[in-house]
This record gives C-alpha cells, structure tokens and sequence, in this order.
C-alpha cells in the first residue's frame, strides 16, 4: 500500500481523473473555500472495483478505497443514463456499455438504434448521478440528484461530454450538449447532487 498523504487537509479530493467531469465539478464547488483535486492532482493512483448494483453503492466503493490515502475530504460520484425502455439499462454500467475503451460516439448511436421505432414518452430517460463524501472522521455522507428528458434521434451538440448528446431535455428544446455550461450546471443530475453535499459539507463546518 502507498505511504498515507496527510499534507491535504481542509481540501477536497475528487475521485476521477476525466477532465470534463473536473471542469464541471470545480465550477459546480466554486466559491467552496476549499481547493478542490482530482485524483492526479493529489497524486493518488487507485483504480477501486465498482462492483456494486446501485450508484449509491458504487460511489461509497470509491471514496472507502481513497480514503486510507489522504486526510482530505473525499467525494466521488457514480452516474450513468437509465433509458426506460431499456428496463433502466445502461445505468449502472453506463461507463462500461459496449466495452471502457468503447467511444461515446458508438455508445450513443447504439442507445439511438435500440430505440428505433419508438416514439414519444416511451423514449423517456434521465441521468443520475450520487454523490458520495468520506469524512477525515470515517463518516460517509451521500445525496443524489437527476434530470428528466428523452432519448433524441440523432446526437447533438458538443459540449459536456459522454451521453449528452443524446438526452434531450424537452421543455428546452435542447441536449444537455447544447446547454450552456452555467445552465447545465444548475439543472444536471451532477449540478443538484453537488449542491445537496456542499450544504452538507458546509453545515459541518468542511467548507464556506
């Protein structure tokens, strides 16, 4: 096991390294008054086996297996897509549908083509995302939050990343990939479970 970094405390480290979900997560936490770190920023190089069946559970395995590494704050968050008629499928496997090293390219026209022939509600969807924070006190804190919309018929837009494109968020008229970063900050599945932990956070005195 590496040595314990204890040279972290009264900052927040962010289990992942994908730097979209970075960019999102700093903007979401900013004003926090707390630097907030990703994995490769606090030196931490732990791949932990998401082998849970719920995010709740998935998002817990991440910041137990981070935890024995710092005395930050940890948070993780486990999220995916739950396509109705799809019985909720990805979901928890959102990141590994068709194989990790798959593009989201391919991921989001296969979704499209299950759904071929579908019409309507039937197309419903939503992301979801939880949060999970590990306490320097060994307490574990959780919130989750999701956004409502339909699978579209073609991909669009090129912001955020992974299964945006596809989700359409219909009393916008827009993919969660066509929002602005500010509006897709404060509707996203990912936007209402950060805020959930900051208040948590801050009421126990962890951040401002």
């Amino acid at each position: 096991m590496k040595e314990r970094i204890t040279d972290l405390k009264g900052r927040i480290v962010f289990a992942t390294s994908n730097e979209g979900k970075m960019k999102e997560v700093r903007m979401i936490l900013s004003g926090c008054g707390c630097e907030v770190l990703s994995l490769r920023e606090a030196g931490i190089d732990v791949d932990a086996e998401e082998n849970g069946t719920t995010f709740e559970e998935n998002a817990i395995i991440k910041v137990k297996a981070i935890r024995p590494f710092t005395d930050a704050v940890v948070l993780a968050d486990d999220s995916g897509l739950e396509v109705d008629y799809l019985d909720k499928a990805p979901g928890v496997y959102s990141a590994r549908f068709m194989g990790h090293d798959t593009s989201y390219e391919l991921k989001n026209r296969e979704i499209i083509r299950r759904l071929s022939g579908v019409e309507g509600e039937e197309r419903s969807a939503r992301f979801v995302c939880v949060i999970a924070a590990s306490l320097p006190d060994g307490r574990i804190l959780t919130t989750r939050g999701t956004i409502e919309g339909v699978i579209a018929h073609e991909p669009s837009g090129t912001g955020g990343f992974g299964y945006d494109p596809i989700v359409l968020v219909p009393e916008l008229g827009k993919t969660t990939a066509e929002l602005e970063a500010e509006e897709k900050n404060r509707i996203s599945h990912r936007g209402k479970a950060l805020r959930q932990m900051r208040e948590k956070l801050r009421a126990l005195g962890y951040c401002s």
